[in-house]
């Protein structure tokens, strides 16, 4: 699919389980991928772009939120904020990464105006983000921060390619769907948010992504040939939700 945009920033939402897809001794982070991305992210900096970066829970938060659960009965609440703390480590591994590049501190709360501004007038490139409070994932992040940062669209990088008409992990033959609507899109997933739910765009970032007309391009975040593509507005393989 192919949507172009001219927009100063790019904002992209970086699932975390391309990140750390599984819990091991060591970590489980996706070091061959992490190369690679750091290399490509370098790249496309010099090109003059601006990238906000939101970086979700992977493995680490679901392992956080399974475990505790077999422990006691815990509230949506609290694992809400597993699942943000999570997405915070993630956020200053990533940082640490590109510690010459990147702004010096992770965005883990909702910007006010001013300071909005003062990112703006600022020189950084690349800045990363985190969750903020309990409610939404970090997809609803990505889409708060391209309405206050002026992108009119986020790049959905998981670690499947495209939105289904049902869920593909259940469904051997579930369809991959190419281009559809906000409104076609929020009847293929649950009304309401809860802590840990797995959809391209959660329930809240959807209803502000209709608001806004925000465009979601939903892509596999491991293949950087095709990411670059839609990050240059040009036909790439995914899902294209407007």
């Amino acid at each position: 699919m192919t949507h172009s945009t001219k927009n100063q920033y790019t904002v992209i939402h970086l699932g975390g389980s391309i990140v750390v897809p599984h819990i091991s001794d060591e970590g489980g982070m996706n070091i061959p991928f992490l190369k690679k991305f750091r290399i490509f992210l370098q790249k496309e900096l010099k090109r003059g772009r601006r990238f906000f970066i939101v970086i979700g829970g992977g493995k680490t938060a679901r392992a956080y939120q399974k475990s505790v659960s077999k422990v006691v009965r815990i509230k949506d609440y609290d694992l809400d904020w597993l699942g943000i703390h999570a997405t915070r480590l993630n956020a200053h591994f990533l940082r640490t990464i590109f510690e010459k590049e990147a702004y010096p501190v992770v965005i883990d709360h909702d910007p006010e105006q001013e300071e909005v501004q003062m990112l703006k007038d600022s020189n950084e490139k690349l800045f990363f983000a985190s969750g903020w409070k309990p409610g939404w994932s970090t997809d609803y992040i990505a889409v708060e921060l391209a309405r206050k940062f002026g992108a009119q669209e986020v790049i959905i990088a998981k670690d499947t390619p495209f939105v289904y008409d049902k869920d593909p992990g259940k469904y051997s033959n579930a369809k991959p769907i190419e281009a559809l609507s906000w409104e076609e899109y929020k009847k293929l997933i649950p009304k309401k948010w809860s802590p840990g739910l797995s959809s391209p765009v959660d329930p809240v970032a959807t209803r502000l992504a209709m608001k806004e007309k925000i465009v979601a391009k939903i892509l596999r975040g491991a293949d950087l040939k095709n990411f670059q593509k839609a990050i240059e507005g040009k036909p790439f393989v995914g899902t294209v939700i407007s």
